[in-house]
């Protein structure tokens, strides 16, 4: 596995409504995109910093895994998500160097890319999150 860059950084919070005003007035970012992901049970916005994206998460069932997140930690950064050429080759290569994976299998994440989840326990307690177009 050779990452490209740093695709994003997620964030968990408990509104996008509350949230996206800091990143935009007081950052200066603009958002230029919002989008649910419903079987992740999660709605995303993005921003954009030089190549590297920031993505934040609110939950939309409290049950899902942003919503048990922010009901623990009371929001922040909840993974780091690096580009890959090939996600399931990248998740093979995780797991044959010992990783543990949350994903054996690339699903849908938003902006129409396949993801693939490392756990945490296996990354020195850093959800990886691996992203590409394959």
């Amino acid at each position: 596995m050779k990452p490209t860059h740093i695709e994003h950084i997620g964030i968990a919070v408990a509104s996008l409504d509350e949230a996206i005003p800091y990143y935009e007035k007081v950052l200066g970012l603009e958002c230029y995109a919002i989008e649910e992901v419903k079987d992740q049970k999660v709605k995303t916005a993005f921003f954009k910093v030089g190549q590297t994206k920031i993505e934040l998460l609110e939950s939309t069932d409290p049950d899902g895994p942003i919503g048990k997140f922010v009901e623990k930690n009371g929001g922040g950064m909840h993974h780091i998500a690096f580009a890959v050429e090939d996600v399931q080759a990248a998740l093979n290569d995780a797991q044959a160097a010992g990783c543990q994976l949350i994903d054996k299998a690339p699903r849908g994440g938003a902006e129409g890319l396949r993801i693939g989840f490392l756990h945490p326990k296996s990354t020195f307690r850093v959800l990886t999150e691996l992203c590409g177009t394959k």
